[in-house]
């Protein structure tokens, strides 16, 4: 993995929609014998490693994200005429998209950005996750040569999935211009999603005053894994818990301005978040959302 180590943002306010869900039946990664396209560091175990954005019209996903963020892509069929879509930066996957199933529509699955946490042992952790309150909606399986993987649920609604690498560790550009460099649950629990993701993956807790209220940082030693942001009553009631994806980018109000020229709405604005940055939440032409932000330079 290749980082600058970004800093943790914060919401100051919620967007206005945001629904995840996610079928646990069948997985697009077990169909793909696709391989990593540069070689890239491993992830240590608690790192953010990998990023799928869920469709429902993958061209128009696979035309939005590379036009908006300059990545190339590669298209990998898995069967019954669909699609696993592998995205690039400076030849290195960073992210992938592929379309909902008529199946998951039928279950009520919307268009999404999922995230996967690195682990050594996919069976332990998803033994450590049972023992802490959380829910195996998949259990631990190989994907070809490429690794293992489990989807599960956090004792508060979030979603997301492990991943055990072997032949691919997952993105190879990390917190780089146009990769995604942060990772935020926003939670009505902030207290049961924090002793959860302690637990089960060994993160050291840190706090950080923001004008929303009290900020939880996730760490491992200096290294900064994530942030949980405690859902106020503000928030629609309609909005679950969710993992969100920042993508870093040089200028937050040009990506803004061009996403929506693509056909994105901005559900937050360009804004300032002193002193980390100035940050965007879009939600792409199909429905999935996920944040922009430039950050600033350390003083």
């Amino acid at each position: 993995m290749v980082t600058r180590g970004c800093r943790s943002p914060f919401v100051p306010c919620p967007p206005s929609q945001h629904v995840s869900s996610h079928n646990p039946k069948r997985h697009p990664m077990s169909e793909t014998t696709s391989q990593p396209k540069a070689p890239a560091l491993s992830h240590a175990p608690g790192t953010f490693c990998w990023w799928e954005i869920i469709t429902s019209d993958l061209e128009r996903s696979r035309s939005f994200y590379s036009e908006l963020f300059g990545w190339s892509y590669t298209e990998n069929p898995i069967g019954e005429g669909r699609v696993y879509v592998s995205f690039q930066q400076e030849g290195h996957d960073v992210a992938a998209t592929y379309e909902l199933t008529p199946e998951m529509k039928a279950q009520g699955g919307r268009p999404h950005w999922f995230s996967y946490i690195a682990t050594e042992d996919a069976r332990a952790t998803t033994e450590k996750v049972r023992e802490h309150g959380g829910t195996v909606m998949m259990e631990p399986f190989d994907v070809f040569d490429l690794g293992s993987m489990a989807i599960l649920q956090d004792p508060t609604g979030a979603v997301f999935a492990i991943w055990q690498a072997k032949a691919h560790p997952g993105a190879g550009l990390v917190g780089e211009v146009n990769t995604v460099c942060w990772n935020e649950l926003a939670t009505r629990d902030a207290a049961t999603a924090t002793a959860f993701y302690r637990d089960v993956f060994g993160y050291e807790i840190g706090t950080m005053e923001t004008p929303s209220g009290p900020y939880t940082l996730l760490q491992q030693g200096e290294a900064m894994r994530g942030g949980i942001l405690q859902m106020t009553d503000e928030w629609p009631e309609g909005i679950p818990t969710h993992w969100m994806p920042y993508v870093n980018v040089a200028d937050c109000d040009d990506t803004a301005r061009r996403a929506k020229t693509l056909g994105a709405t901005l559900l937050v604005p360009p804004t300032d978040i002193p002193p980390v940055g100035r940050f965007s939440v879009i939600k792409d032409p199909g429905g999935a959302v996920f944040s922009i932000i430039r950050l600033n330079e350390p003083a």
